[in-house]
């Protein structure tokens, strides 16, 4: 077996030791697991879309246009708000535009809706001191000024929480939540530890780098549930590889195991403040200067929110009064294939719903 193929979990030999630490007593599972990965590095890949093309930059970040417009111009016909779609940093924004039959972005702009895309960029040493609030004042908000009308604020996992921050320092057309934390002890005792004790191991390097890793990240993501890590793989050694399972388990991994570093402040802030302190949840978050809450957001607002969550438990959510719940989970909800059903109509029917800009 090939390790040193490009593809695979990241970082490679932390899943292997995870596999024989949870697996020992499982030497089928063993087998399969790594038969599974030996596949899925040798799978093909399709050919990525073209990414969606820059309007606007504020510093490292790009605001992408998802409606075709030149110049901010809406082509399209869409006579609704501009739809701002806030990603998380810790995995790309491809996961809102992901292919050709699984792109939120593209399946929005044919129903009266002009979407853009933040594209966090990549960040580098001189941004180590950039935090998470500092995501929001020296990025956010910038941008969403930079409309010609509020646009509806829509964010996903950990862009959520930063959409529902900018949410009550802008004004906004409306704001719609997809799987994000506020009320981090949402998560437990344990795997707030787990979370602590990644954190301590991670923060040196990334006080020598002034970035975060993103190996260090996915491996958090991963003893959350090592089992189902490692079941994945075992259940892939399964599948037909022209199945349309396995190229979506391909694409999905794909994505799962890219991600740009984060800012050493970012994720000092992430692991110190907002996971071990619960400071959105406690309403100690400070962002541009004051505490941040929920309530402060005037703007229609709803929140979909995922049973079968694991990254981003439901005990986590924000609680705002219309909330939306379905069993799917985390990546499920946003490119699964019950998405559409479960995730993209109810959101274009929420917006399409919305008061008109006045």
């Amino acid at each position: 077996m090939d390790f040193a193929s490009q593809h695979g979990p990241r970082p490679l030999p932390l899943f292997l030791e995870m596999l024989r630490s949870e697996a020992a007593a499982q030497p089928d599972l063993v087998a399969r697991a790594l038969t599974g990965l030996e596949r899925f590095q040798q799978a093909p890949r399709e050919r990525p879309i073209r990414a969606l093309p820059v309007r606007r930059r504020r510093g490292r970040v790009r605001l992408r246009d998802g409606g075709g417009g030149r110049n901010g111009a809406d082509t399209t016909g869409a006579i609704g708000p501009p739809v701002l779609f806030i990603p998380s940093l810790i995995n790309p924004p491809s996961i809102l535009d992901l292919s050709r039959d699984r792109s939120l972005i593209r399946w929005l702009r044919g129903r009266r809706c002009h979407p853009w895309l933040i594209d966090w960029g990549t960040p580098g040493p001189r941004d180590r001191d950039i935090d998470v609030a500092g995501h929001v004042e020296r990025f956010l908000l910038p941008l969403i000024a930079s409309f010609p009308q509020p646009p509806v604020l829509v964010g996903y996992c950990l862009g959520g929480t930063l959409a529902m921050a900018a949410a009550t320092r802008a004004r906004v057309a409306g704001l719609a939540i997809i799987a994000a934390p506020w009320h981090f002890t949402g998560y437990g005792a344990d795997e707030r530890a787990a979370m602590a004790a990644q954190w301590a191991a991670t923060r040196p390097i990334a006080e020598m780098l002034g970035v975060v890793p993103m190996e260090a990240l996915q491996a958090g993501f991963w003893r959350l549930d090592p089992a189902r890590t490692i079941a994945k793989y075992a259940a892939f050694a399964d599948l037909d590889p022209r199945s349309e399972a396995a190229r979506r388990f391909v694409r999905l991994e794909d994505w799962a195991n890219q991600g740009a570093p984060l800012p050493h402040a970012f994720g000092r802030e992430l692991f110190e403040q907002l996971i071990a302190e619960d400071r959105p949840g406690q309403g100690r978050w400070r962002v541009g200067g004051d505490f941040v809450t929920p309530a402060q957001c005037d703007a229609p607002s709803v929140e979909f929110v995922a049973t079968a969550d694991r990254i981003v438990p439901a005990a986590t959510a924000i609680g705002l009064s219309d909330r939306r719940v379905g069993g799917t989970g985390h990546v499920g909800m946003v490119v699964g294939g019950r998405a559409e059903r479960r995730l993209w109509q109810p959101l274009a029917d929420w917006i399409g719903g919305l008061p008109a800009p006045r």
